[in-house]
């Protein structure tokens, strides 16, 4: 009886060695198996952002131009160096669009002071310009001989220079009852207006003459000669 009851304790220890020794058998048998795959991480790139509009293609803006008397009215106006006309022009299909962005406005008259200032236009805004002149106290004009000078120009809106100076606009010195004043001596004269030829001669009227020039521009870059008739 004790003899079977050792057998069987070492039958069951036998089975305990076992069965505990199947997972290493088993895995030095079969091995580790495949090592698990190593994390595989996608990284997506920040999609690219639109590229900014180019200014030329956005919305302009509008400026107009708000004066009280015929002298601020008749002035003459340049937007970032290029003539744009006359204070009460620039409306209608002469209107003022410009790109968004900052601009500087520079208004001349004879016998004022430049009237300057910077602004910034929004897209699609409508902004006015309010123009206030000021007499130039050191403007000099011509005295009692001055030479009268009748300039019938077309168009009519182009700028008017004596000297390098602004005078006016072709319609202050033409017709029956319009003419510039000038001292006597030599004097040079420039008309011009945006898409067409210049126009630029040199006058030498003598003391209380009276004169009339007809100048028609061309149409064409602004650097060459326009026309005298």
């Amino acid at each position: 009886m004790r003899s079977l009851t050792i057998s069987s304790a070492l039958f069951l220890l036998f089975l305990l060695t076992i069965c505990l020794g199947i997972p290493r058998a088993a895995s030095g048998a079969l091995g580790a198996g495949p090592e698990p795959s190593p994390e595989i991480r996608t990284i997506e790139a920040d999609a690219p952002r639109p590229a900014a509009l180019p200014q030329e293609n956005q919305q302009p803006g509008e400026v107009r131009f708000s004066a009280d008397n015929e002298e601020e009215r008749d002035s003459g106006v340049w937007i970032d160096g290029k003539y744009f006309g006359y204070v009460k022009e620039l409306k209608g299909d002469k209107k003022v669009l410009l790109p968004p962005g900052e601009h500087e406005i520079s208004i001349r008259q004879d016998g004022y002071k430049d009237f300057v200032k910077k602004i910034v236009v929004e897209p699609g805004q409508l902004q006015t310009v309010d123009v206030v002149m000021e007499e130039n106290p050191k403007a000099i004009y011509p005295g009692a001989d001055a030479a009268e000078l009748r300039l019938d120009i077309q168009p009519k809106r182009a700028a008017v220079f004596i000297d390098d100076a602004y005078a006016g606009h072709g319609g202050d010195f033409g017709g029956r009852f319009h003419s510039m004043l000038v001292s006597p001596g030599k004097h040079r004269l420039k008309v011009t207006l945006d898409g067409y030829r210049s126009y630029e001669s040199e006058i030498n009227p003598a003391a209380s003459e009276k004169s009339r020039i007809k100048i028609v521009l061309e149409k064409g870059p602004a650097d060459g000669a326009g026309t005298q008739r």
